[in-house]
């Protein structure tokens, strides 16, 4: 196992960067999915009224 890490150091450390850089973007698409359901979570619909103000 020794001469095997050894051997392929360079290997190792690209897998654990490409692990790192793949959970990096799969965060950021889930963030953007929920950002996009809130915002249309908070636009008002067509077929409601608009609230009109009392005064």
């Amino acid at each position: 196992m020794e001469d095997f890490l050894s051997v392929n150091q360079m290997y190792i450390v690209l897998v654990i960067v490409l692990l790192i850089w793949g959970g990096i973007v799969s965060y950021l698409f889930r963030l953007d999915k929920r950002i996009k359901d809130i915002e249309k979570a908070m636009q008002p619909k067509a077929d409601e009224p608009l609230a009109q103000k009392k005064g």
